[in-house]
């Protein structure tokens, strides 16, 4: 998808179709031990880059539908949130960019929103810990020249560029962004991603702007969602792969460990960077209770908002620089919705047929087991008949490029459910669940990929 430059005078916005997709966007910064400078900036696109997604978010919402894992009670922080939002307050967002840059810009979104969003000033800065920052101040960044910008209601718009001076001998692996915004006067019905697994922090409602405070006195309040930033985008060389993880909760890493970056797109990332360094990212598009079907026990809609269908223009061909999907899904089309396999392998086809009409390559992960799920009717032996047929049609069936059989690594055959040492046991909870793998698990879905299936282009 070819993305507009940001121009000085005007924010590039993007039209969201609210039950569609989103792109996403990227970041660079500096060591412990290394000044961190950053200075906005609104110039071209360096001759011979090229925008990659580091960092991405599916829009959700608006805030508080869908069902955020190991929450704080938000009720102080955003007492009137399902209607007013935020109100004069700062939010302080932890992101972890797959790829570090000099160059990057940010981008927000108000697709689920009913009312336009004042940003009153927006800052990136440098994670030391909690919600404080690294030696150094927030650096301000700019939409269109100007330090504030109103986020129409349904579309997305882009920061300018930021110019991050940073060295690049400096370890990065490992480091978080910190990027700051303050709503002005009242947000209305906030767009967010409920499921981040990274604790972010608040102001108090009517706290004001604190986008330039380095330590985080100011932020009482903890958050694991983020809210109206959907991507950070970075400048990178030609021939960098783009790898999407497509999914639901699972690929989301539900009941990974909080702030451990422990889901499998996570591990699959290790690995791509171990074995091609910089010239390969994975994002993720995942957003629990998805489904590849509409479900029409909840409206013709999937168990929570759009479908993978649905939503696929926006947070799939809205990735920047996409090259590979991995797509991990089905479970909730059969086990909340209780469709058929035929159902979910007709869905499959559509999604899969738009891909490839992009000439994107998608990986078809197999479903894993949820036999004996105590959860709805997740654990029935019908469900399991069905998951069946859909793994056997993505086995043998052709249509994907590749298959990871992430089934086969996480199944006891002598059981039929979840091997005993995936099985949740983390700070998020979920013990006795058998519907998401803990960190053995996601690493060892993770290693069922074949690396030389995404490896960026020959020569780069």
């Amino acid at each position: 998808m070819k993305l507009n430059v940001p121009s000085v005078s005007t924010p590039p916005l993007r039209r969201s179709r609210r039950a569609a997709s989103r792109p996403r966007f990227l970041i660079a910064c500096l060591a412990a031990s290394v000044a961190f400078g950053l200075s906005s900036s609104a110039k071209a696109l360096e001759p011979g880059k090229i925008w990659v997604a580091s960092w991405t978010a599916s829009p959700q919402g608006p805030y508080p539908a869908g069902w955020p894992v190991a929450q704080p009670d938000l009720s102080f922080a955003l007492p009137h949130g399902d209607t007013d939002g935020a109100t004069d307050q700062t939010f302080r967002l932890i992101v972890k960019p797959d790829l570090w840059s000099k160059t990057i810009r940010l981008r927000f979104s108000n697709t689920f929103g009913s009312r336009p969003v004042t940003l009153g000033a927006v800052t990136v800065g440098l994670q030391a810990s909690g919600g404080n920052l690294l030696a150094g101040k927030a650096q301000q960044v700019l939409f269109g020249g100007k330090p504030d910008v109103v986020l129409p209601v349904g579309q997305e718009l882009y920061s300018d560029e930021v110019a991050l001076d940073i060295d690049p001998a400096a370890p990065l692996e490992g480091r978080n962004l910190a990027i700051s915004f303050f709503v002005k006067g009242t947000s209305g019905p906030l767009t967010w991603h409920c499921d981040a697994f990274y604790t972010s922090y608040l102001t108090a409602p009517g706290g004001g702007d604190h986008t330039g405070d380095k330590n985080d006195s100011a932020f009482p309040f903890t958050t694991t969602s983020w809210f109206l930033l959907d991507a950070v985008e970075a400048q990178a060389e030609p021939g960098t792969a783009v790898v999407c993880a497509f999914g639901d909760s699972i690929t989301e890493g539900v009941n990974s460990t909080l702030n451990g970056a422990d889901s499998w797109p996570d591990a699959l990332s290790r690995r791509l960077h171990n074995a091609y360094g910089n010239k390969v990212v994975v994002v993720k598009e995942a957003i629990s209770g998805n489904t590849v079907t509409s479900c029409p026990r909840n409206g013709g809609t999937s168990v929570n908002g759009p479908s993978a269908g649905d939503r696929l223009d926006r947070d799939v061909f809205g990735v920047a620089g996409l090259r590979y999907v991995v797509w991990l899904e089905g479970i909730n089309d059969l086990g909340a919705c209780l469709a058929s396999g035929d159902d979910v392998i007709k869905g499959f086809k559509d999604v899969v047929g738009r891909l490839h009409a992009k000439n994107i390559k998608v990986i078809g992960a197999t479903v894993v087991s949820s036999f004996g799920s105590p959860i709805g009717s997740y654990g029935f032996p019908k469900i399991d008949t069905e998951r069946k047929k859909v793994n056997d049609f993505i086995r043998i069936g052709e249509l994907f490029d590749a298959v990871a059989d992430m089934d086969a690594a996480t199944l006891d055959p002598a059981t039929g459910s979840m091997k005993a040492p995936m099985q949740p046991n983390q700070t998020t909870g979920g013990a006795g669940e058998l519907l998401h793998p803990n960190r053995v698990g996601y690493q060892a879905m993770a290693e069922t990929i074949d690396l030389k299936l995404l490896a960026p282009s020959p020569g780069q």
